[in-house]
Formats: C-alpha cells, structure tokens, sequence
C-alpha cells in the first residue's frame, strides 16, 4: 500500500526526522504535536493554552490529509505531569464528539521544547 505524506503551513512544521503525518490507505498517522503556534514556530504559555493549541494543530493536520478530528480512532496523550489529565478531558470535550476515539493518557519525565502536553492520533477516513 503506497503512503504518502501529509503537510500543512497551518500546523507546525516537522522539527526532526518525521513528517506531520502519513496517509496510508484510509488511515492517517498524526505525529505527535506539542503547544507551538505555527506562525511564530513559539511554545504557546500555560498548560490550558498548550492543550487547546495542540488540538487545533492536530485538526490543521487532519483536515490537510482530507479528514477531520471525528476521523480519530486513537489518541495518545503525553503530559509532563498527570496533574492536568482533567485539563485534557475538558478541553477534549470541545473538540470531539461521542462516541470518543480511544484514548491513552501517560506522563512523561520531559517532551521537546519543554512542553507540558504532547498529543498524537490515529485517523481512519470514510471511503
């Protein structure tokens, strides 16, 4: 099955050897994404701004590779501390509807940047 490489100027460029996702087939791998504002390529301030930057980054993605948030089937959540799972819950909330993909949710001893969130997700697109 070929892949192919999904890119966005909306979401923040790859900043290592990795792509901001992979379509293969129907399925779409969303790298994982931490609190930067595309525009200035800067770590957005507070755990509640870094949340809600990494989701709209995750949905730029998405909608790059022809899909949308409600395509997740996965995500995974890293914070640097568990703290603010709640945070996540909440804010998720806003940007996904039941019924809610899977999810894993683990802490971390750092992520890039120092960021306090990092999110990735598995998309499965409609034929």
């Amino acid at each position: 099955m070929p892949k192919t490489i999904v890119s966005t100027q909306d979401a923040p460029a790859a900043i290592g050897t990795y792509s901001q996702a992979v379509k293969a087939g129907q399925t779409v791998y969303l790298a994982g994404q931490i609190g930067l504002d595309p525009k200035t390529g800067q770590l957005v301030d507070g755990i509640e701004n870094q949340i809600e930057r990494v989701f709209r980054n995750l949905a730029a993605v998405a909608s790059a590779s022809g899909g949308s948030l409600a395509d997740a089937v996965k995500v995974s959540v890293y914070l640097a501390d568990l703290v603010h799972y709640a945070k996540v819950n909440e804010i998720m909330a806003a940007h996904f509807a039941p019924p809610y993909p899977a999810r894993a949710a683990v802490a971390v001893a750092a992520l890039p940047r120092g960021a306090l969130v990092e999110i990735d997700a598995i998309l499965v697109l409609k034929d």
